[in-house]
């Protein structure tokens, strides 16, 4: 049953503790929990808490909000691995016996591939005793008997604002953000050398894999129009190289939730993209000229079209309904929810 919460309830005269599963943010952190962790603790009588284990187990919280569980129960060595998982049991010991409500972010549809079983177990485990599951966008897909709320990925204007901004390149196409196999770098570089013209393609961010990284300079080879730059980018680099982009080109073989459409979109330049549900009411919500899409496999003339009618294009996107001070205030009507269905029996 997907609605938004109103919140209510006993306890609103003390502070509403939220205990999140993501530690204190580094310089490499996701800039969406950043800015998450900002709009929720902005929010009157609310207090928020960053995860450690000792933390977690052993302090006192209305509600615990996991974003990515598989990163509680994984890590670098078997030993640390081994370690965590036994914490996550006596961590979601700890949630039942308090009646502590879980609230899930669907960042992802699918459970990550190549994980082990006891992982799978875990998994479920935490799943089964989630209270709550937010969705990013109205088209993510509920299952009958599970609650949800829905609070649009927020946009990162603000967390830009005080970077330089160079001008767009006349005919630069970018791709910018980590490079795995699933987003369409290969298959991008290749339709490139069919596009005619003066175009440019410049691919900035670091390969998953070494094969992946050699791969793409092989399928580059020695086409002048290509720059790669394979590299993690900092974000004074990022906004660099998104703002000389005059279309960004994000060929996911999956979108669903993505952060670097709106980071293109936060910046003003227009993006290429898979053509679904979601990209369609994307287009809708930003307005005409910012979201371009093409069907089934890119080819290079989807390119050329897309770019073509950015190079005319002017303005703004509209990003209002992505503000961050409404997501936190969402948020925490949503985790009021949750400790609501728990005293009312409805927690999973």
């Amino acid at each position: 049953m997907s609605r938004t919460s109103r919140g209510g309830g006993r306890g609103k005269d003390r502070t509403f503790i939220v205990q999140q599963s993501f530690p204190r943010p580094r310089p490499t952190t996701n800039p969406y929990l950043v800015m998450l962790a900002r709009s929720i603790a902005s929010q009157p009588g609310v207090a928020l808490r960053t995860f450690s284990w000792r933390a977690a187990l052993l302090k006192r919280s209305d509600v615990f909000h996991v974003h990515w569980p598989e990163i509680l129960v994984s890590g670098h060595s078997p030993l640390k691995k081994a370690v965590r998982q036994v914490l996550t049991l006596l961590l979601v010991a700890k949630l039942s016996v308090t009646r502590t409500p879980i609230v899930r972010t669907l960042h992802n549809l699918e459970r990550p591939s190549g994980i082990s079983r006891r992982e799978h177990l875990l998994l479920g485990l935490l799943e089964r005793r989630t209270t709550l599951w937010i969705r990013l966008n109205d088209e993510t897909p509920e299952e009958a008997g599970k609650d949800y709320d829905t609070v649009l990925h927020g946009h990162y204007r603000d967390w830009f604002e005080d970077f330089d901004k160079p001008a767009s390149e006349p005919g630069r196409l970018g791709f910018v953000g980590l490079i795995r196999r699933y987003k369409g770098v290969e298959e991008l570089v290749q339709e490139f050398h069919d596009v005619p013209g003066d175009a440019t393609l410049h691919v900035a961010g670091r390969p998953s894999t070494d094969d992946l990284a050699a791969r793409l300079a092989a399928l580059a080879g020695d086409d002048p129009r290509i720059s790669l730059d394979l590299r993690f980018l900092d974000d004074a680099d990022l906004v660099t190289s998104v703002s000389r982009s005059r279309l960004v080109v994000l060929p996911y073989r999956e979108m669903h939730n993505s952060g670097g459409v709106l980071t293109a979109l936060s910046l003003d330049r227009p993006v290429l993209v898979p053509s679904n549900a979601v990209t369609e009411r994307l287009a809708d919500e930003v307005g005409p000229g910012w979201v371009h899409r093409y069907e089934g496999e890119l080819r290079a003339a989807d390119i050329t079209r897309a770019l073509s009618a950015a190079d005319s294009g002017s303005g703004r996107p509209d990003l209002s309904a992505r503000d961050w001070s409404e997501a936190g205030r969402r948020h925490v009507e949503a985790y009021r929810r949750a400790v609501e269905l728990v005293r009312g029996g409805g927690a999973r």
